[in-house]
């Protein structure tokens, strides 16, 4: 297990600048990765609407992009990343309209299956303790040629 920053994380996922919403992983292995969200709330994420709230269903792409971070750390050494597409969600709950409070998020993503062609996970956001996002995610892989 390692300890990553923004930066870090930055190099290994295909989310740059504004738009890596990820700020610190707290903890991963072969399985999970819980990982932590300052950037949420900055004035500058894209995802926000125009009256500055953040919509809850926007703590998807936070989930994903912790997926996506999870499939990286745990590919095989020196391999090229693979693209990965979320193709299907199931039993999303979402606590509230909007993403609030003033401390980080934390994201939790769990593998449930994985291979070649793409993985299932398991993703909860919350914020100060309190569940605001969860569900399950499929993502595929763009096949090698």
């Amino acid at each position: 297990m390692s300890h990553f920053t923004h930066n870090d994380i930055m190099a290994m996922i295909p989310h740059d600048g504004a738009m890596c919403l990820l700020d610190e992983v707290l903890e991963w292995d072969a399985t999970t990765l819980r990982c932590l969200s300052y950037r949420f709330s900055a004035a500058d994420n894209p995802l926000r609407r125009a009256d500055g709230r953040l919509a809850s269903a926007c703590g998807i792409e936070i989930a994903a992009q912790a997926m996506a971070l999870h499939g990286r750390l745990t590919a095989p050494a020196g391999g090229a990343p693979v693209p990965g597409y979320l193709v299907s969600l199931r039993d999303v709950h979402l606590a509230t309209a909007f993403i609030t409070g003033a401390g980080p998020l934390t994201i939790m993503v769990t593998q449930l299956m994985g291979d070649v062609g793409g993985a299932s996970y398991d993703f909860t956001v919350s914020s100060e303790r309190k569940k605001m996002i969860s569900g399950r995610a499929t993502v595929l892989f763009e096949p090698k040629p």
